[in-house]
């Protein structure tokens, strides 16, 4: 029994690998159910691998490269390091829910492959911002509050993703990628949520930030992911009478520049 839940764990932490990010892990698993409903627990470790890349590239164009070309190849890279896939929920959802049309015709039109103008507008806007504020973080050479922001971004906004898959209804019955965490309950998103606070904790603890400084940010991050991820999820689950695979990319994306801007506004408020 103990053999058989370890070796579901270790498949379900591939799988979060396998599902969230283009890291090549040439390792065969189950897409199924209790695979599936397990690999929500591992969503802030990808997350961390993403974040612990972006930083080793920040690092690197920092000594070289100025502020604004930097954070467009940051964010490129961000992009690439997840195939796009959460970028195209935030563009399906824009679409959908900024079409003001009924709930089963954005449904609709979320399911389409092609991008509408919405999606694009909101596309635009959203890399605008983040490349905005990550050239304003790196122009102020602030990469000690920087560096750790941006591995603990992406661990965040993925635990998000685990709370908001327990927490709400699947829009599509039955059908779509939400469907395959149908399984995933609350102890499941309570994992994900503490792996996230305690790669956060070692995160502050080998940037070298003082404890009491480690916990302010830690609950400042927490409350204002759960701010924005319920905020958003609360909206979109009245428009289209719950969430799908789409709207979890779209707070993904939210809840990342979110972060970003609260980091800038802080800092300007110094």
């Amino acid at each position: 029994m103990v053999r058989r839940e370890l070796k579901l764990h270790f498949q379900a932490l591939i799988a979060a690998f396998q599902f969230l990010t283009r890291f090549p892990v040439p390792i065969t698993v189950p897409f199924q159910g209790a695979v599936l409903s397990r690999s929500v627990v591992y969503f802030p470790v990808a997350g961390a691998l993403i974040g612990v890349c972006l930083f080793a590239c920040t690092w690197l164009l920092a000594l070289f490269v100025p502020a604004w070309p930097s954070a467009v190849l940051i964010l490129a890279i961000w992009t690439a390091l997840s195939g796009g896939l959460h970028l195209d929920g935030w563009m399906d959802t824009a679409d959908g829910v900024l079409s003001h049309r009924s709930r089963e015709r954005m449904l609709e039109i979320m399911k389409d492959s092609r991008v509408g103008a919405m999606g694009v507008l909101a596309a635009v806007l959203l890399l605008l911002l983040k490349a905005s504020l990550l050239a304003e973080l790196l122009n102020g050479g602030h990469l000690e509050l920087y560096g750790p922001l941006l591995v603990i971004a992406p661990i965040w906004s993925r635990a998000w993703m685990s709370a908001a898959i327990a927490g709400w209804p699947n829009a599509r019955q039955g059908e779509g990628i939400a469907v395959l965490f149908n399984e995933v309950k609350w102890p499941q998103a309570t994992g994900s949520i503490l792996i996230a606070a305690i790669i956060s904790v070692i995160i502050f603890w080998i940037a070298g930030i003082d404890s009491n400084v480690a916990l302010i940010m830690l609950l400042a991050i927490v409350m204002l992911t759960i701010c924005c991820g319920g905020l958003l999820a609360a909206w979109l689950n009245r428009k289209l009478g719950g969430l799908t695979g789409d709207t979890y990319g779209a707070m993904n994306e939210a809840i990342e520049a979110a972060l970003l801007f609260a980091a800038v506004i802080w800092l300007h408020v110094q």
